[in-house]
């Protein structure tokens, strides 16, 4: 049985067909997976509700404040092959963003009942666990939806109560500055 080849022009096309699927899986490998966009201003609101949760469920004292109390934004990385050109290079369109707290003084009692209040409603809310025991007792879930974190530990050495809402690195806007960011502030009462 002979084969029959297709016409030249088949022929043409298929190889341009192929031409242009190696040039997307080359890119692919050397890019990466693209970082997501995120909106800055919607990163550090959902921190902020959740930092602000946590130290309301810490049931500290009235008038106790954290030490700290600003959204971070932190490096990112190139992805793919290309990260191998670009070691320790973070890169300035893509941030990841956290918010820490913390009161030192805390009974090992208080800081129980506090992550236990947290740790039921992040829960109950569809948070996974994702580790337990970071410090003398902590722990850390993450948001399936967001990938976004909670962290809370406690210290014993120190009594220091520790509490890191993170979000998860993603390309931002154009003209993002974070060190002229006025949102980046929080304080657990406003």
């Amino acid at each position: 049985m002979r084969l029959c080849r297709p016409p030249r022009p088949v022929r043409r096309a298929l190889l341009a067909t192929a031409a242009a699927g190696l040039a997307v899986l080359a890119a692919a490998v050397w890019f990466g997976r693209p970082y997501p966009a995120v909106d800055p201003e919607a990163a550090a609101a959902r921190l902020k509700t959740e930092a602000g949760r946590a130290y309301d469920e810490a049931g500290l004292p009235p008038g106790t404040a954290p030490l700290a109390g600003r959204v971070e934004t932190g490096s990112c990385y190139h992805r793919g092959l290309r990260s191998l050109a670009h070691i320790d290079e973070s890169r300035r369109d893509v941030h990841s963003f956290v918010l820490r707290w913390e009161v030192r003084g805390v009974s090992a009692a208080a800081a129980g009942a506090g992550q236990d209040r947290t740790r039921a409603r992040l829960a109950a809310a569809g948070w996974r666990l994702t580790s337990e025991n970071v410090s003398d007792r902590g722990f850390r879930f993450e948001d399936p939806a967001s990938g976004d974190t909670v962290s809370v530990d406690w210290y014993e050495p120190t009594g220091t109560y520790e509490v890191r809402a993170y979000a998860p690195c993603g390309r931002v806007p154009d003209g993002f500055d974070a060190y002229a960011w006025p949102s980046a502030e929080w304080h657990p009462e406003r």
